[in-house]
């Protein structure tokens, strides 16, 4: 163990020149014309797993908020299984590409989803709840998770679609070379369900590195079967996260920075970013030939946080809009129960349910990585789409 952590000081210090709790920035960028999006993940990145996952389950909707209105309500005006009231980042990402929105896995392996061109679309594998470490480990621990769709889980639905993807090698290698995979956010939910039960955050912090060593192994298998670009983005500052806000409330001012956010969560967040962004660094040192993109969701989230009004929001962190409550005054009403109410206006909120965040919100932070500057090497999504192999 002891020459693991000289490895990952040894990178800090050499490979990490800002860290990723700053502001990054890179003069070199991603150059190529991607055709289609593999995505894996969590509830920040399900487009419907949720839904198709749920559908053979008797009472589905009252188990699973995000099957019901308003979820959903925004842009689609139905639920689809998103947590948020429309679009998510990776529905950003896509239209910016000119692509159509990532269809789910599950959905499409169901049959239940007839129209998916393996050759012209990408596939979703994110699944909310799931997490980057074996669901036997939260087990042994005492931690309940919600779901047993890990990361594993999903990398292996992606292995054993390949067969359907092509019937040559040089076809599989074209596919997967032109596209764009998006590996997370994922591991979030590593540290939020031991949170949740009030875990100590000094045990919390060992599991850091066993989680991005997950990471980390699934990049390599990405790699091997011949994906060329990959978008692996970091953690949010959750010292901001309006159920966070509730669960650890203090009287103490100086546990909050100026916006209002818990220090102690957030600098929790930017160590793991930090270890995360190193092992990055690592990963394009033995493949020199792949690109690696680090995405900042921390800082793309955390100037909403510090400047709302400048992105016409005016309920960044006091309260949520679904169930329409405070942090002062919070409530035991799930979003999607019967009878809860919803804010009029989501678009002036940055905290949807508590723990997920608006399609404003969403947005803005989407604008952060291809526009600038909350991604390293730059996330060029620029070029004409052409819908031709």
């Amino acid at each position: 163990m002891a020459w693991f952590l000289t490895v990952w000081i040894f990178l800090l210090l050499l490979l990490l020149e800002e860290g990723a709790g700053g502001s990054i920035s890179s003069s070199s960028s991603s150059r190529r014309c991607y055709k289609r999006v593999y995505s894996f993940g969590d509830s920040l990145a399900d487009t419907g797993n949720t839904l198709y996952g749920a559908s053979t389950l008797p009472q589905a909707s009252e188990i699973i908020p995000s099957l019901n209105l308003p979820y959903g309500e925004t842009y689609f005006h139905h639920p689809t299984g998103r947590w948020s009231d429309g679009r998510l980042i990776i529905d950003f990402i896509a239209e910016e590409m000119g692509i159509p929105l990532v269809k789910p896995y599950l959905g499409i392996k169901s049959g239940k989803i007839k129209d998916w061109n393996p050759l012209l679309e990408g596939v979703n594998f994110a699944v909310g709840g799931a997490t980057a470490l074996d669901s036997s480990f939260f087990r042994d621990k005492g931690i309940f998770a919600s779901t047993n769709y890990t990361l594993s889980v999903q990398l292996d639905w992606f292995i054993n679609l390949l067969p359907s993807l092509s019937n040559s090698s040089s076809g599989l290698k074209e596919i997967l070379g032109s596209s764009l995979f998006l590996v997370g956010e994922i591991g979030g939910n590593d540290f939020n369900h031991p949170l949740r039960i009030h875990k100590n955050i000094k045990e919390i912090r060992k599991y850091v590195p066993l989680v991005i060593n997950e990471i980390s192994s699934a990049i390599n298998k990405l790699i091997e079967v011949g994906a060329q670009t990959l978008v692996v983005p970091g953690n949010f500052p959750i010292g901001c996260n309006f159920k966070y806000l509730t669960m650890f409330q203090s009287s103490n001012k100086s546990e909050y920075d100026e916006a209002g956010c818990l220090k102690w969560l957030n600098k929790f967040a930017q160590y793991y970013n930090d270890m995360l962004y190193a092992e990055l660094n690592r990963l394009r040192l033995l493949h020199p030939t792949t690109t690696i993109i680090y995405a900042d969701y921390y800082n793309s989230a955390l100037r909403l946080y510090r400047s709302p009004t400048q992105f016409g929001i005016t309920n960044p962190i006091s309260s949520a809009c679904c169930p329409l409550t405070d942090v002062n005054h919070p409530t035991d009403l799930h979003c999607g129960s019967p009878g809860v109410i919803a804010c009029v206006d989501p678009s002036q909120y940055i905290p949807w349910d508590g723990w997920h965040l608006t399609e404003a919100a969403y947005k803005l932070i989407a604008q952060g990585l291809f526009n600038g500057p909350f991604t390293n090497p730059k996330l060029d999504l620029s070029c004409v789409h052409n819908s031709e192999i």
